[in-house]
């Protein structure tokens, strides 16, 4: 069974066991109430983060799945939210924070620890109500170590794509239109457009769009067919896309691609993506990252002495040296290693604004229009842009007035 058909039984395994009872945390009793998570870690990403919530000493049930988005909506809307739910981003955080069932973070974490945009707000909502538990570098691209780059400008062949997911097929494609409207036009308009407050039939996007849809008209339509069904992370068992078998050479992929390459990690390099972007070289305006952000459902007092554990310097530090994964709070001492110092470098360096991703901080419709006007490109690149920007915007154009737009998307790490 193929990792999309798990999440979407999973899923619907929580739908109708909604319907019925409710939804039960497994191990958990009325004399030791336990504290339930909603994470998007699984397997050894999920192993590893087990390995610190274990030294915490605070009873837990921890729910890995690649789809927390749709996981969380089934477990509302059936009355049983977890205590603690971390989703990839805040765009849907912001509409549960607007329906009032978030509480409030205040004093679990220092909030001096984290500069911009680790703690983004949103008007019309309080303050304080997600943190980011893992963060990741984006904006960067993977080759072999120990073997040059091809030539620029990278023709389609020489780039490892693939736009399944468990959760949100296309959103890998996202990745490519943000970092080149990023570097293109620059971290104030990019923000603008992120949070509603630019139209995506604006020139800049439009440029961003037809870009990277002339990369993809290179590739014949068996080509384009393989990047729609292949899985970003590479088949089961397989060292993921870079390592594979497809003959690629580059990967424009997150920090956190080298938990898909397994014991061939130590042979990834990565540069930054402004040289390799198609249409340039570019110069450097600023670095995409991405967050996992925790958000408190439950009231009990042992969910928010959890999220204070996990918000600390030294869980923080511990997680980095036994899962490898990035932290937002400026107190956790620098990772060993040199990809890890260069990952590191770029998330702290004052001269380079870094952006959230941008679908990370779109409502949840604009956020599904535009992976799948992502995913009809991939089929039919050569077909014009504007018409499926035009109906993104509709979408946009859609979401209720009342709904707040986050602020703060963009900034200088501190």
């Amino acid at each position: 069974m193929s990792r999309r058909s798990r999440a979407l039984l999973l899923v619907l395994a929580l739908l109708l066991t909604a319907a019925g009872c409710g939804l039960a945390a497994p191990g958990g009793s009325d004399a030791e109430p336990r504290v339930t998570i909603l994470g998007p870690w699984t397997g050894e990403q999920e192993r590893q983060f087990k390995d610190v919530l274990d030294g915490f000493g605070i009873p837990y049930t921890y729910q890995g799945t690649a789809a927390t988005r749709e996981v969380l909506l089934a477990e509302v809307q059936a009355g049983n939210p977890p205590d603690i739910a971390i989703l990839p981003g805040v765009g849907e955080l912001v509409e549960y924070a607007k329906e009032g069932r978030l509480q409030s973070l205040a004093g679990l974490y220092d909030e001096k620890e984290y500069g911009t945009p680790w703690l983004p707000g949103a008007k019309g909502i309080g303050q304080h109500l997600w943190v980011p538990l893992k963060v990741d570098l984006k904006s960067i691209v993977w080759f072999r170590e120990g073997e040059a780059p091809p030539p620029r400008p990278a023709r389609l062949a020489a780039w490892c794509l693939a736009m399944g997911d468990d959760g949100a097929s296309g959103w890998p494609g996202s990745d490519w239109i943000e970092d080149l409207l990023l570097q293109q036009a620059g971290p104030v308009l990019y923000a603008r457009w992120a949070t509603g407050d630019l139209e995506w039939t604006a020139r800049q996007v439009v440029t961003a769009w037809r870009t990277w849809a002339g990369l993809l008209a290179q590739g014949e339509s068996e080509a384009r067919a393989a990047i729609l069904e292949g899985d970003h992370r590479g088949e089961d068992g397989a060292p993921g896309l870079l390592f594979g078998d497809s003959g690629c050479a580059l990967e424009h992929q997150g920090s956190f691609a080298r938990s898909f390459y397994g014991n061939r990690s130590a042979g990834a390099a990565f540069m930054d993506s402004a040289r390799l972007l198609p249409g340039g070289s570019y110069t450097v305006k600023a670095h995409e990252v991405s967050a996992d952000f925790a958000a408190l459902f439950g009231k009990g007092d042992r969910a928010r002495a959890l999220v204070k554990r996990l918000t600390s310097e030294q869980a923080q530090e511990e997680w980095g040296r036994k899962g490898g994964v990035f932290s937002a709070n400026s107190a956790v001492p620098a990772r060993e290693g040199t990809v890890e110092k260069e990952v590191g470098r770029r998330l702290t360096d004052q001269r380079v604004p870094l952006c959230l991703d941008a679908s990370d901080v779109m409502p949840a419709a604009v956020r599904d229009a535009f992976y799948e006007a992502v995913l009809l490109t991939v089929a039919h690149p050569d077909e014009p842009v504007r018409p499926r920007l035009e109906d993104i915007q509709k979408v946009q154009k859609e979401q209720p007035r009342s709904l707040p737009r986050l602020t703060g998307v963009c900034g200088r790490p501190q």
